[in-house]
């Protein structure tokens, strides 16, 4: 049940795709800030006791309605894992500023690619050259397809097989977002409270991303270059100061032969209207160097596209047959 939920929950989103700044988002964003005020009282512990409020309590809110629905209906089980996946999982969550970017670039338009890169990461790319504008572009379109739809893929699978539905991938998106949220919220109030809780959840984060990041750069290999991505995955990783970044980013650029990896450009002030997640949206540590490869060029997006879709066709096939097999079984 769960391939046919991920398929179609994929569908969907492709058909109907969520607004970027919808209800839900802000809903959570305002669950997180609610907490944050009232169960963190300046002691340490505190921000822990925060991050289960906000993230355990949903989750298991989620898991507990699975358990309820699966000797119900067999539809109503399923039709939970889609509502619960559509509103976690999918492409078209990030890609339309991916898309714009590539676009604007064919037609020769640098200076519409630079203002939609500047919106989208919120960094200055004004003065880019065409290939650091290309690598950004790349870097942060393999960190969002990985927290967008890898991540919340494996985590979905790992919490389903326990019987508990879609509460994985629940977990893996309310994770990633207060890691986000509290970073921001961190650079605004700039204080002790908010400085703690962003390092609680960025650990937790880090954590809850551990496996799902190396099955990511697995999977990157397996359709790409193998050879070059793990070389590149063991040889690199170590260049970002976030090694799950680190790992998912050097077996990409090994998987394709892209030099990936540098400096940051300087992030814009945060201004009236910009929300957390425009500015923060998967945000990135700069590498201490880069990766062996060609520079990048335009037709690398086509290549980490392809790259993409080929690493979920791979973990969607490999689902398909452990369902047979379970089947047959």
């Amino acid at each position: 049940m769960s391939f046919f939920a991920v398929l179609i929950s994929l569908l969907i989103e492709q058909l109907k795709p969520m607004p970027r700044n919808n209800r839900l988002v802000e809903g959570m964003s305002a669950w997180l800030g609610w907490a944050g005020r009232n169960f963190h009282a300046g002691l340490d512990h505190h921000a822990w006791v925060v991050w289960v409020v906000t993230i355990v309590g949903p989750v298991v809110l989620v898991a507990g309605v699975s358990i309820l629905l699966a000797p119900i209906s067999p539809v109503l089980s399923l039709a939970w894992d889609i509502i619960i996946l559509y509103v976690t999982l999918g492409f078209r969550q990030f890609s339309h500023f991916f898309t714009d970017i590539r676009d604007a670039l064919e037609r020769g338009d640098e200076q519409t690619a630079r203002e939609r890169l500047s919106q989208w990461r919120h960094l200055d790319a004004s003065e880019l050259p065409t290939d650091e504008l290309l690598r950004q572009v790349i870097e942060h379109s393999l960190l969002a397809a990985h927290r967008h739809v890898f991540g919340v893929f494996f985590w979905f699978l790992i919490l389903g097989s326990l019987g508990l539905g879609p509460a994985g991938a629940l977990l893996f998106r309310l994770a990633e977002l207060a890691s986000r949220y509290w970073s921001y919220r961190s650079k605004q109030a700039q204080d002790g409270i908010h400085d703690h809780l962003m390092k609680i959840s960025q650990q937790a984060f880090g954590w809850i991303d551990y496996i799902p990041a190396r099955l990511t750069a697995f999977g990157f290999a397996v359709v790409g270059n193998f050879e070059e991505s793990i070389t590149g995955w063991r040889r690199d990783a170590s260049l970002w100061q976030q090694a799950n970044e680190g790992i998912i980013l050097a077996a990409a650029a090994g998987a394709i032969g892209v030099r990936l990896g540098g400096a940051a450009p300087p992030e814009l002030s945060a201004e009236p209207g910009h929300t957390f997640d425009s500015n923060m949206m998967a945000e990135m540590a700069e590498a201490s160097g880069s990766t062996a490869g060609v520079t990048p060029a335009l037709g690398h997006l086509r290549s980490i596209v392809g790259l993409v879709w080929r690493s979920v066709i791979l973990w969607m096939l490999l689902r398909a047959l452990l369902s047979v097999s379970n089947m047959l079984g």
